[in-house]
């Protein structure tokens, strides 16, 4: 902004002319709580100028003229805590996001790192800094989510304070193992030190915490959560002076409880926001973005200006910014959204920096294509597999082994169930619907692996098996016979990363992912056709879950209970121990 300055405060005055003026705006305030009408809003170059009754005193020769009749504008909104390294590339998502009038999103991208270290964090911060669109970035916080399990790629602290001088890079993504800050891990305290030292952001996961150990959390300097899922722990976060993104995405969905009592309680607002932790291209095309979040909130009886502040400015405030974004008024960046009617909050046209980026519903800036690098593009290093590698050798007739649970796509316990050994090897049972489940080093290409036993997953297949979990991005395959376990391990080494259904030798739906295992570089139509079919199949052979794919993603993820199983082992995530298979 410093370098504005002197040009804001010439067109302001009249003494320069604006560039672009929009006339007769029924301007939406976010700082004053209220719908101005008839407004007039200038513009120079990226930033606004002048906000009033009348802005003829700024207009040149050049000056472009728009008159809205009427219509309404607003902030631009942002999405306060998304993983984007997910399904698509940045482009395809950014066409789909931008037209639900989000022009800024704030990406921790921990999957790109546990795949691809620092190397893939600067690549991923390249590849959205010409997007019509404002990308910010923070240093993933959550890897390694436990080090004495996990095996991926991580940021030091070294490569940590090198990011922060990355224009776009804010601060430290969500430090989910909060018990890493209420024990004082050195290596934990020290960057979130770093952090603070630097004046950034830092952003938190505090799911289960409560108390001293919240309290010890938020002393540490960590001053956001997006994890809760009711008032209660709104309300307790709120009362130690943590922000609060609620969430609204394809993992999650929590507003509706929590907004109707924000109202009862007549809660201020000032330090809530929504965010969608990630979106899946089925729940986008349905529901939309944070425009999502603004519809329902009022259906529930918030304020209209209050939910767009929550999607704006309360946004901006958080992460310091709120002297450039998050509202119309002089010398902000002239991120505008224009709406025929604020009930459908779907934008007529968008402004990003002033320039002119979607116009009546249609994505007029251009956006370039992205070439993967040819590393990025090899991150499943694994060689051919054969039935061999998903054995379990047992000299016995019949065994006891522990099992998974899966008590939903993401929720798992501890059982124990008999099992019978045939040639030595024991089998899967679908008779009592336990299924084998191994999961390989795919990154480091070590051969490290683990098999382990799974039940309740139910669908009448041979192989379910992906290249992207949550945050270790094992190879994971779920199968009841070896035979199509290696067919469908082999077929995502071919394809170098991606989701496959397997049965009787016969690959039954597929979603590539291309790029790190994780990201697929097809078009936003293309891969949300290959995820639906996905689902669907798995929905019509049997499997009870509405989102199947779920379950690949989570089986790995050290953030939760009971059991998980990583290519390291079978993990009991409470005591924090390996398990055998036997029990």
């Amino acid at each position: 902004m410093s370098r504005s300055i002197q040009t804001l405060n010439e067109v302001a005055i009249g003494d320069k002319p604006a560039d672009l003026i929009l006339e007769n705006c029924s301007l939406v305030n976010v700082y004053s709580r209220e719908i101005m009408p008839e407004t007039q809003i200038a513009v120079s170059h990226d930033r606004i100028a002048y906000v009033g009754p009348d802005a003829s005193h700024t207009k040149g020769k050049k000056t472009v003229i728009m008159n809205l009749k009427k219509k309404y504008v607003t902030p631009g909104f942002a999405d306060p805590h998304i993983h984007i390294d997910q399904f698509v590339l940045p482009a395809e998502f950014t066409k789909k996001s931008l037209l639900c009038g989000v022009t800024s999103l704030f990406s921790d991208p921990i999957d790109i790192v546990s795949t691809c270290g620092y190397r893939g964090f600067k690549e991923f911060v390249r590849m959205t800094s010409e997007l019509p669109a404002r990308f910010f970035h923070m240093v993933p916080g959550g890897v390694p989510v436990d080090k004495k399990f996990s095996h991926g790629r991580e940021i030091s602290l070294a490569e940590a304070k090198q990011a922060l001088k990355i224009p776009g890079v804010l601060g430290l993504g969500e430090v989910f193992s909060w018990t890493k800050v209420t024990k004082r891990d050195p290596k934990i305290m020290k960057m979130l030190s770093t952090m603070l030292e630097n004046d950034c952001v830092i952003n938190g996961h505090t799911a289960g915490a409560s108390g001293k150990k919240l309290n010890a959390y938020v002393s540490s300097g960590i001053l956001s959560c997006h994890e809760p899922i009711n008032f209660d722990q709104v309300l307790e976060r709120l009362r130690l002076g943590m922000w609060i993104m609620i969430r609204e995405g394809s993992i999650r969905r929590d507003l509706k409880e929590i907004v109707k009592l924000v109202l009862s309680n007549k809660t201020y607002t000032d330090r809530l926001m929504f965010c969608s932790d990630g979106l899946d291209p089925s729940d986008i095309t349905r529901f939309g973005h944070i425009d999502h979040c603004i519809r329902e909130s009022v259906k529930l009886g918030l304020n209209q200006i209050d939910a767009i502040s929550m999607a704006s400015k309360n946004c901006f405030d958080y992460y310091n910014m709120g002297k450039d974004l998050g509202g119309i008024a002089p010398g902000k960046l002239a991120d505008i959204l224009v709406f025929d009617d604020l009930a459908k909050m779907k934008p007529r046209k968008i402004f990003v920096g002033g320039n002119l980026v979607v116009s009546n519903g249609t994505i007029v800036s251009q956006i370039k294509k992205y070439t993967v690098p040819k590393w990025m593009a090899k991150t499943v290093k694994l060689h051919k597999f054969s039935e061999d590698d998903f054995t379990v050798k047992s000299r016995n007739n019949t065994v006891n082994v522990n099992v998974i649970n899966m008590k939903t796509e993401i929720i798992t316990e501890k059982i124990n169930e008999n099992l019978s050994v045939k040639d030595g090897n024991v089998v899967a049972s679908t008779d009592k619907d336990i299924w084998k489940v191994a999961a390989f080093d795919r990154t480091f290409g070590t051969r490290k692996h683990a098999v382990g036993f799974l039940k309740n997953f139910a669908a009448k297949i041979g192989a379910f098996a992906s290249t992207w979990n949550f945050h270790e991005n094992n190879l994971l395959v779920i199968g009841s016979n070896e035979k199509d376990m290696a067919k469908a391990a082999n077929s995502l080494v071919n394809t170098q990363g991606g989701i496959v259904v397997v049965n009787e030798g016969k690959i039954l739906a597929s979603m590539p992912l291309q790029m790190a295992g994780i990201v697929s570089t097809n078009s936003f139509e293309t891969v949300s056709e290959n995820f639906e079919n996905l689902n669907a199949v798995l929905a019509d052979t049997g499997c009870k879950f509405k989102k199947p794919h779920l379950i690949p993603l989570f089986l790995p993820f050290l953030a939760l209970p009971d059991i998980r199983i990583l290519s390291t082992g079978l993990v009991d995530v409470k005591n924090r121990s390996f398990l055998s298979v036997f029990a």
